[in-house]
């Protein structure tokens, strides 16, 4: 009978499917900046960012706002490695007149009661920073900051409403002389999550089933339109209990739900908190028992007096009518004291309905919070999720089958998610000591953090002076009596023009300058149909070559083209030749270049101080299949400039940013006093990777550029390309986690094996990191797969890290750029100067952020100049065919 009469309470797992669904969408609502005005479930951000670690220490005071009664602790947290807390508390009446007085008399009250505890614990004189936890809804726009949106919970205090609570209690705690810091406002929920997540670092939810019910989550800053920031997390106040205020439950609610909201204090709100918390649950028996009475189904259809008084049966006589043993013995001495007299089957009829309203409330509980554990796996894009529940709230801990069935119906409808519940003990208390004592640790680990990290930040002034040094250096380059001390060497490449758009005709490229070598052969036609084709093979060079004699080398080089000339049929041609050679040379001429020292894990003998295009030409004459004209010896960041200055005349800059950095530009001849002649133009290739190897620039070098230095295989040299190339950002960066890592602030201070290793961070990682598409989580990833086993914390400050190194890079270059684009202006006396700069390079082409803040640089310290910046497309190959294209058109006039 009983179950037919409250069939509409039976609530079938498709029934609850559906109403997580529905509550999934709201959550989505109430985040949203566009949708949260009209969301009923309003998604407040705490500005709590970060769960408790373990390292958290100290004494705290907390004040607890909001239940039946409120109360004061002191909390000690201990840092012994046992993550251990110590709580003691005072509990004081919440008078009905301070609870429906006024505001000034409510924060009054409450200052007075604090300085009564810390007299009784003697904390008068000390200066000790208290979270304050108040569990009514509040929009924050700081930790220490909230406004009240509501009063809930028979709470009606003037004058509070739209106001910030944070701001009432400094005051009067101020008024009474009180000697407290503020630091955190702290929703109930939230605190029991905190405390919860001291005990167990699995912990991201909170929930709340007593007299009110809520529930806090941590969500990806990413999802949250309300809070400026992409990065990192922050835990949601979701104030659930305002779900269905706009109808979405109407389906569900029976008429004995909407009769108790009718009566009750706030009608039409909090409509689901009515379906739930133990304030209602008591209510909505006496409701169903007075109607069924009413229609002779109990009691022999006699109303009695407490039947009809509102209140009169409260959640505790629903607990213990519910008790497993001794239930119906209970039953029945509650209802008699009501007046009511049972019949057996009156008491097995009551404690039916009882059973129905609680388990209906458990049901509903774990569908909103089943929507809750979901999202959170699909923010982490999880296929099954490991997690833990804090819990509080009396109806969950004092209810005899409660927990049991919420947790069973939680597991049913999310069988991807592993959930621990765990119970909470004092959460509002130790939970609010817990949120101020994560943000003391927060903002002492950020003071640290940004002061290991302020010597990359390079204000402009520090930006001009490196501008200007690197002018000065260019000069002392170019002189005569200064060339042979100069740190940037300035080296005559014996380029003197730029393409014109008449090359044509069939060229060889040679690319060698790592351990794969190309051949290229590249067609180019001129007049209205002008291109360039290319065909290419790539050889390997074995290390027992790259390391053995040199005259190997070259010989194994020469088997190569061989193979390429066949591949091709092209064996009989004399074909000009370009040889790109990306290591330092001393050029006499353009065909003439003597290796200054090998680099880049080179260690042919019998090559340094040589004419590599001699030792070539040896090579073609020792093995005597074919001939070639080899007219140029190019260094890639001219074959940069020339691919480039084909599309745009105008290109007279060619920039390298990526595993090194080397710029060259066209000087007039005029300037450049090692070479003779003063007509026209020559390209220079400044090799200003040794910027600063003269000290010039040791004021804004790092400690940390020092030790990568000191490690580097040639310590002392090329210091500015160490700062600001991919072949050592990631080493750059991996000594400042180091150096993090030891200070504790980062992977809980354990430096793992792996962090250890030389090199493992390389610069694609940087590039990663550092991509504005990709989430925390995959950041973790690839920490994971550099065997760090970060947490969500650590990933932000990992990627702020990144961030930094790489723009200083960016920045550093930038002011290089700016001397040379200034020079030009300067060398062609206008006032304002056109020009582009063909770049290559993977730091430049893959880094998200790099070229960005590089153009920025540029514009911002050489002002007068307009500076397009231009990818090029294989420099090392169709630059070199360009360059010996120009050669052979340049010969050819002077001959004529």
């Amino acid at each position: 009978q009983v179950d037919r009469y409250l069939y509409h309470m039976r609530l079938s797992d498709d029934v609850l499917l559906d109403v997580m669904a529905r509550f999934q969408a709201e959550m989505v609502k109430g985040l949203g900046r566009d949708t949260n005005p009209t969301a009923t479930v309003k998604m407040l951000p705490s500005f709590v960012r970060s769960l408790p670690d373990g390292s958290e220490k100290g004494d705290f005071l907390a004040v607890d706002l909001g239940g039946s009664q409120f109360r004061a602790h002191q909390v000690k947290v201990f840092d012994d490695g046992k993550q251990s807390s110590q709580l003691e508390s005072k509990f004081y009446p919440t008078p009905k007149e301070v609870i429906q007085g006024n505001g000034a008399e409510l924060f009054d009250y409450v200052a007075d009661c604090l300085l009564d505890f810390m007299e009784t614990k003697n904390l008068k004189h000390k200066k000790l920073p208290l979270g304050f936890t108040f569990s009514f809804p509040c929009k924050q726009t700081k930790l220490e900051e909230g406004v009240l949106l509501a009063w809930t919970k028979h709470f009606k205090v003037r004058g509070v409403q739209d106001t910030d609570v944070v701001s009432s209690l400094r005051k009067a705690l101020q008024k009474h002389k009180a000697n407290v810091d503020v630091l955190a406002l702290v929703n109930d929920t939230v605190g029991t999550m905190m405390t919860c997540g001291y005990d167990d670092q699995r912990c991201e939810v909170g929930l709340i089933i007593g007299t009110g019910t809520n529930a806090c989550y941590m969500e990806e800053m990413r999802h949250i339109d309300l809070v400026e920031g992409d990065e990192g997390r922050m835990c949601i106040n979701t104030e659930w209990g305002a779900f269905g205020d706009d109808g979405a439950l109407d389906d569900l609610r029976t008429e004995f739900d909407r009769e108790l909201d009718l009566g009750s204090l706030n009608p039409g709100k909090q409509l689901f908190e009515k379906m739930i918390s133990s304030l209602y649950l008591g209510e909505l028996v006496r409701l169903i028992l007075l109607k069924m009475t009413k229609e002779g189904l109990l009691f022999n259809g006699k109303v009695s007096t407490a039947l009809l008084t509102k209140g009169k049966i409260e959640m505790k006589h629903v607990s213990a009518m519910e008790q497993y043993k001794e239930g119906l013995s209970n039953t029945k001495e509650i209802l008699t004291e009501l007046n009511l007299f049972p019949s057996e089957e009156d008491c097995v009829a009551v404690q039916h309905v009882c059973t129905i309203v609680s388990f209906r409330s458990a049901n509903l509980c774990a569908a909103a919070l089943a929507a809750i554990l979901t999202r959170l796996r699909e923010n982490k894009k999880l296929l099954r999720m490991q997690t833990t529940v804090g819990i509080d709230g009396g109806l969950y801990k004092t209810h005899p089958q409660y927990a049991k069935r919420l947790h069973k119906v939680v597991r049913r409808l999310v069988p991807t998610c592993d959930v621990r519940f765990l119970l909470s003990v004092s959460g509002s208390g130790r939970g609010a000591a817990m949120v101020t004592a994560v943000a003391r640790r927060l903002a002492a680990q950020r003071q640290r953090i940004d002061a290991t990290l302020a010597p990359f930040l390079l204000p402009l002034g520090t930006l001009r002076e490196v501008k200007d040094k690197m002018r000065a250096e260019l000069e002392y380059g170019l002189k005569r009596e200064t060339q042979a001390n100069a740190t940037v060497k300035m080296l005559p490449t014996y380029v003197c023009g730029t393409p014109d758009g008449t090359e044509k005709g069939k060229f060889l490229a040679l690319d060698l300058g790592g351990t794969n070598f190309r051949v290229l052969l590249v067609k180019i036609k001129s007049g209205r149909r002008r291109s360039v084709q290319m065909y290419n093979k790539i050889f390997t060079i074995p290390l027992e070559i790259m390391q053995g004699t040199g005259e190997e080398l070259f010989d194994h080089i020469v088997q190569c083209i061989a193979d390429f000339l066949e591949y091709m049929g092209i064996k009989g041609a004399r074909l000009p030749l370009g040889f790109t050679f990306s290591f330092p040379c001393r050029q006499a001429s353009i065909d003439k270049g003597t290796l200054v020292g090998w680099t880049k894990g080179f260690k042919a003998t019998d090559c340094e101080g040589e004419d590599v295009v001699d030792m070539l030409r040896e090579a073609i004459k020792r093995r005597n299949e074919f001939d070639l004209d080899i007219v140029a010896v190019v260094n890639d960041t001219v074959g940069t400039m020339m691919t480039c200055g084909y599309e745009d005349p105008n290109c007279e800059i060619g920039l390298i940013a990526g595993t090194g950095s080397n710029v060259c530009y066209m000087e007039d001849m005029k300037n450049i006093e090692i070479v003779e002649g003063n007509e026209g133009k020559m390209c220079i290739n400044t090799e200003w990777g040794a910027f600063g190897d003269n000290g010039c620039i040791d004021n804004i070098r790092t400690k940390y550029d020092k030790e990568v230095d000191e490690g580097s295989l040639n310590p002392g040299k090329q210091r500015y390309e160490k700062m600001t190339s991919g072949m050592y950002l990631g080493e750059i960066v991996r000594q400042i986690l180091i150096d993090l890592t030891k200070q504790g602030l980062l992977f809980r201070g354990h430096i793992s094996e792996s962090l250890r290793k030389r090199g493992i961070f390389e610069t694609k990682f940087l590039s990663q990191i550092e991509s504005d598409r990709l989430a925390l989580l995959q950041v973790r990833r690839i920490l994971q797969q550099l065997g760090l086993d970060s947490t969500c914390d650590d990933s932000i400050i990992v990627k702020e890290v990144c961030g930094v190194v790489s723009r200083r890079a960016a920045r550093l270059c930038g002011a290089g750029l700016a001397a040379i684009v200034e020079k030009k202006r300067e060398n062609r006396g206008v006032e304002r100067l056109q020009i582009t700069v063909g770049v290559d390079g993977t730091l430049y082409k893959l880094h998200p952020h790099f070229s960005r803040v590089l153009r920025e640089t540029v514009k911002e310290l050489a002002p007068q100049c307009d500076v397009t910046f231009m990818l090029s497309e294989d420099g090392s190959g169709k630059g070199a065919a360009l360059i010996t294209a120009v050669a052979k058109r340049l010969h050819n006039v002077g001959q004529k």
